[in-house]
């Protein structure tokens, strides 16, 4: 079912049923409990401002010992910040911030991130290049046959289609729908509608058109501590810039992967993954230089708790608690 929800997110239940070959209601009853439970979620976010790709950063925080938890929990309430892990190695926090420009990164660096009692430096690497998404799917349950049937049912190749035609213009109800769709990205149209005072029809067209536009980012994914790949770890490395293309291209088909960025700083990749174990990063890091011989490893770190994902905020368990309303004015 959550792979399912990955390709068609706002597929019907009675769509999804006839792929997975299970009644519409069981369907729903077990989602509204993987939901409610905080086991998994269906979030959409913003990915772009019109044609103006989001800016993405990754932030270190070096903390006072017995604030660490503390300042986690409170940049976790920020609407910027996509991820927030307190890990091992030199730095106490890493954070995965989406900011409209550097002005407005610079701004939340100078006003909040410096300014929390808890922080004693911080270290920024802004992410130059984006090269897959950051909730790209890899639960990879269905068959090839049952994708296809899913596809034909909801269009979502006739999406993929569109997309090259180019980047819409997202307007203030664009803005408030993304918002609305943060915590939940299964809300009918007729209960946006009303949230949002409009209509139905133009809920289901303002949709359609910013999905074929590339103008969202959806994540359906299982809280990991249950998914199976409970770790969560950063690889940072060099590669010079002519192999660049390369490297990034051999590193994409590997399915450890989740995100790959191109960042300022002393190293020029940062990677961030989700493996099964903590002994798992030893395999990784030797698969990635075995794909690319021309990385060189600069550093590693291991999540010791995460604390937010997405719009997602996780409590001590593992499981999501709540989710974080982005801003509809950025």
């Amino acid at each position: 079912m959550i792979h399912a929800l990955q390709i068609a997110p706002r597929a019907s239940w009675t769509q999804l049923s006839s792929v997975l070959g299970v009644s519409p209601d069981t369907l729903a009853r077990r989602w509204e409990h993987l939901t409610a439970g905080g086991y998994a979620w269906s979030s959409l976010l913003a990915a772009r401002r019109g044609a103006d790709a989001a800016l993405y950063a990754w932030i270190e925080l070096e903390c006072v010992a017995a604030r660490t938890e503390d300042t986690a929990v409170e940049v976790a309430g920020d609407p910027c910040t996509l991820g927030v892990h307190q890990v091992t190695g030199d730095a106490d926090l890493v954070l995965l911030v989406v900011c409209p420009d550097l002005y407005a990164l610079d701004g939340y660096l100078a006003r909040r991130v410096r300014r929390l009692p808890g922080v004693i430096r911080s270290r920024t690497q802004v992410v130059t290049r984006l090269h897959n998404r950051p909730y790209r799917s890899r639960i990879e349950q269905l068959t090839p046959g049952q994708v296809e049937l899913l596809r034909e049912l909801t269009g979502a190749d006739r999406r993929n289609r569109t997309h090259a035609r180019g980047y819409p213009h997202v307007t203030e109800l664009d803005r408030r729908l993304i918002a609305e769709l943060a915590g939940d990205a299964r809300r009918s149209a007729a209960e946006l509608a009303r949230q949002c005072g409009t209509s139905e029809s133009t809920v289901r067209r303002r949709l359609d058109v910013l999905a074929a536009g590339g103008a969202l980012h959806h994540h359906c994914l299982p809280a990991p501590r249950f998914s199976g790949r409970p770790v969560w770890a950063m690889v940072t490395a060099e590669v010079p810039p002519a192999e660049e293309p390369t490297t990034v291209a051999a590193l994409s088909r590997l399915r450890r992967t989740r995100l790959i960025t191109s960042v300022t700083g002393p190293c020029n990749l940062a990677l961030a993954m989700w493996l099964r174990t903590v002994d798992e990063l030893h395999e990784v890091t030797a698969t990635l230089v075995r794909a690319a011989p021309a990385l060189r490893i600069t550093g590693t770190l291991l999540s010791l708790r995460t604390h937010k994902i997405g719009a997602q905020v996780l409590g001590p368990d593992g499981r999501r608690v709540r989710h974080v309303r982005p801003d509809a004015g950025d």
